[in-house]
């Protein structure tokens, strides 16, 4: 069963055919992360100059502090304004209750968790804090797709006629 998407026809998915992966599978290990005691202001130019709309904040042994994202920018911005701060630690803008998963939580729920979340990424942290890794809404966008048979060509004749693959007897019948 397909269905068709402009010309493209793709695999119709049911929910059982769910890529059975986990966010150990599909998470970013490889991330820009920040120091707690860093300056906002320093901080801010971190996302800047990576292209990045937030980033992890760890303390020196690994165990995760929250997110510095865009939003705290934004209280950043507003404590500038309001309270005359010059700058002040990333530690008093992140996010210190974002939502998490483990390692082992599967795609669907991930998904299902970016439906109900206002977040833009969820943070992988072990059973002792530490983070391990990352993923993106984006990242789940690509795993389902990687998982998704590329769209199929309609079969077209081959040119073999069915009394081609018969016998001379068979064809006298």
């Amino acid at each position: 069963m397909t269905k068709t998407i402009g010309t493209a026809s793709l695999p119709a998915m049911d929910p059982s055919s769910m890529p059975g992966m986990t966010a150990r599978e599909m998470m970013v290990r490889n991330l820009i992360t920040l120091d707690p005691k860093m300056d906002a202001l320093e901080a801010l130019d971190v996302l800047l100059r990576n292209r990045i709309s937030g980033a992890p904040v760890v303390n020196e042994d690994g165990v995760f502090m929250g997110v510095f994202s865009e939003k705290s920018c934004m209280k950043f911005v507003v404590s500038l304004a309001y309270d005359g701060m010059p700058s002040t630690d990333v530690q008093s803008l992140v996010d210190a209750d974002p939502p998490t998963i483990s390692e082992e939580t599967d795609l669907l729920s991930i998904a299902q968790a970016f439906l109900t979340q206002s977040c833009r990424r969820l943070p992988v942290v072990d059973q002792d804090g530490r983070l391990r890794g990352q993923i993106s809404r984006r990242d789940v966008m690509r795993a389902v797709r990687s998982h998704l048979n590329a769209p199929q060509k309609t079969a077209t004749a081959s040119g073999l006629f069915f009394s081609a693959i018969l016998s001379s007897s068979e064809r006298r019948v």
